[in-house]
């Protein structure tokens, strides 16, 4: 007999909805004190939305980060991103690096003085170094660079919106979206609270989460349609704790396999992808609580209207079983 790995027993009967005024209740909670924290402390934007410089180095001697860190952070400069780049191409002792500095003052660019110092420092702690290039993003640059990220979180948001009311109603959408939303402006939230750098790579991750999140609520979602088909006497609430219990399990290994890959890469990758592996995680856990508490508590509250018949004006696929039996 085959054995099979359960996160969940294959039939559940939990009651998702029992302590709606904790677990929904909570989660607006979260949300307000989310805006507060992000209104009250701001984020800690990395270089990518303050403005910096960013030189390229190549050494025939191995990098040692933590010097080069320590040799540049020693001079009169702002934010420091250290980062060893690696090619198949590199030749046994090419070693190169991408260092982005940003000012010291706030909305200045970092200026000819302050880079002058960098390379000096550098040149003395591994004499065989190289600047290969260097390129400059001055505050106007980056403030664009926060409206397009902010642009993107929207045009997402919104065509998630669309595809999930064309697949299924307005209130699943409505429903899906707000969860959405609770993901990603609690994410930020802590970003904000504990001054976590916020950079592109953090934007990447809010959209990786946007469409992970999405991902669990569809699957809740067809299988609430499906149900609503088969019980169409049943209470709305009980449906939706039946589809929820039905997909458990899918959910709970679905969610824990991916905290296990990205709480890897959280502990073992090191300073350049933690922040990145760190919104990934938190917007796993979150999309899975949004998935069973949030979403489907939204369209409970929107309410649906049961009698509608299928858009297209023909029976579905089970009013054809239900007549052909």
């Amino acid at each position: 007999m085959a054995w099979r790995l359960r996160l969940a027993p294959e039939k559940t009967n939990f009651d998702f909805f029992r302590h709606q005024w904790l677990t929904f209740g909570g989660s607006v909670l979260l949300m307000l004190l989310a805006f507060l924290f992000w209104g009250a402390e701001g984020l800690n934007y990395g270089i990518d939305f303050k403005g910096g410089t960013t030189l390229r180095t190549d050494s025939s001697q191995p990098i040692d980060v933590g010097a080069y860190r320590a040799a540049v952070e020693s001079q009169p400069v702002g934010d420091v991103v250290i980062t060893e780049v690696f090619d198949p191409s590199f030749r046994a002792d090419q070693h190169v690096a991408m260092i982005r500095i940003s000012s010291a003052e706030a909305d200045q660019a970092v200026s000819e003085d302050a880079l002058t110092a960098v390379k000096t420092a550098l040149v003395k702690l591994d004499p065989a170094i190289k600047f290969v290039s260097e390129e400059t993003v001055g505050p106007k640059v980056s403030g664009e660079l926060v409206y397009t990220s902010i642009l993107a979180m929207t045009v997402t948001s919104i065509g998630i919106m669309l595809y999930i009311w064309m697949r299924f109603e307005w209130q699943f959408a409505l429903g899906g979206v707000l969860a959405l939303l609770h993901d990603v402006f609690i994410t930020v939230g802590i970003f904000a609270l504990f001054q976590i750098k916020f950079d592109l790579t953090i934007v990447a991750a809010l959209l990786t989460i946007l469409g992970y999140s999405i991902n669990d609520t569809v699957v809740v979602f067809d299988r609430l349609r499906e149900n609503l088909v088969k019980y169409k006497t049943m209470p709305l609430k009980d449906v939706m704790n039946l589809s929820v219990n039905e997909t458990l399990s899918r959910t709970l290994m679905t969610s824990i396999t991916t905290l296990i890959a990205v709480g890897s890469m959280m502990v073992f990758g090191g300073d350049v992808i933690r922040g990145f592996s760190f919104a990934i995680f938190m917007g796993v856990l979150l999309g899975t609580y949004s998935s069973v508490y949030v979403a489907k508590n939204i369209v409970l509250m929107i309410g649906l209207d049961r009698s509608e018949k299928p858009k297209n004006g023909k029976p579905s696929d089970h009013e054809f079983a239900n007549i052909d039996a």
